[in-house]
């Protein structure tokens, strides 16, 4: 048996409400830094080629049942 330990690396309330996760995040802002806002160009579809997947995860995939069986 795996024994976890956790140590807090700050205030953390896992019961906290709203204005305290605000919080957290106004305090986290100077840390963030934005990109600058970028255009994106097409893509010729000379470009584009096809996905390749191993057989094993296509296996996997096909296995998977689909999103809200």
């Amino acid at each position: 048996m795996t024994n976890l330990e956790f140590h807090n690396t700050g205030p953390l309330d896992p019961d906290g409400d709203m204005a305290a996760l605000r919080g957290d995040c106004a305090r986290m802002v100077p840390h963030w830094a934005a990109p600058d806002k970028s255009v994106s160009r097409p893509v010729s579809p000379s470009l584009i080629h096809g996905v390749r997947v191993p057989a094993a995860s296509a296996r996997l995939l096909d296995a998977m049942s689909d999103y809200g069986d």
